[in-house]
């Protein structure tokens, strides 16, 4: 992969742009309203729709945490049992610059974002919180720091390598992973809607194209390669 320097610019200024329009305009501009009227009308159904509380209840658990882990591994492991031993290898070292990745990026965009604020549930009076609607099923509901969403940055991350490097067909099935594990969290009031449409995709914009249209990518994937045991290589050494 050669540097693409003018694409790299752009979805950086796309990136940029995304984030001032939500963090420049007093109280956040039409991005506030947006987001109070998603969170309002998913309140609004907790109370409603029974069917919906227990949704929401059971996809906010840390346990679907771990399901949203194992769609990606499942992608990953359907692309891993069609290699070789060469080929295998190569998607493991993937998941591994994958998942560096992915923590570079959630710490820098942490780290210079200048947002700190609480989620919906913190924010609104008289709303209603599925902790306590169902308080024998450990839901997170709410959050004190919810400004990049970190989780739906992962997934993203996640869709972009696999378009990258497994292609198209994997990265359209990695963007249905990204809203069916990312949006529960706008659905419970933990997220605002923005944490994901502006936060993580903003950080994704900016951060992501460094790796993936310049030849660090792959050469950390080489590094990895180099470095990393491999049992076949120590029998041909002995």
């Amino acid at each position: 992969m050669k540097t693409r320097l003018s694409l790299i610019l752009l979805l950086n200024a796309a990136g940029l742009a995304l984030f001032l329009s939500w963090y420049l305009p007093v109280n956040h501009g039409i991005w506030f309203g947006l987001d109070a009227a998603i969170f309002h009308f998913f309140n609004h159904q907790l109370v409603e729709s029974n069917a919906f509380l227990w949704l929401v209840a059971i996809t906010n658990n840390r346990a679907f945490d771990g399901c949203s882990l194992l769609a990606m591994g499942g992608l990953m492991l359907w692309f891993w049992l069609k290699e070789d031993k060469t080929g295998r290898r190569r998607i493991l070292i993937i998941g591994l610059v994958m998942l560096l990745t992915a923590v570079i990026i959630n710490q820098l965009a942490q780290a210079f974002y200048p947002v700190k604020r609480a989620s919906p549930t913190l924010f609104f009076d008289h709303i209603h919180r599925v902790s306590e609607l169902l308080d024998f099923i450990p839901t997170k509901d709410a959050s004190k720091d919810s400004f990049p969403g970190d989780h739906g940055m992962m997934l993203l991350i996640f869709s972009a390598i696999m378009f990258r490097y497994f292609g198209r067909a994997a990265g359209f099935i990695s963007l249905i992973i990204f809203v069916v594990f990312a949006f529960p969290r706008v659905m419970i009031g933990a997220h605002w809607f923005t944490d994901i449409a502006v936060g993580s995709l903003s950080a994704v914009l900016i951060g992501l194209p460094w790796f993936l249209l310049t030849p660090l990518s792959d050469k950390l994937i080489s590094l990895f390669d180099h470095y990393l045991p491999n049992k076949n290589k120590q029998l041909l050494n002995k």
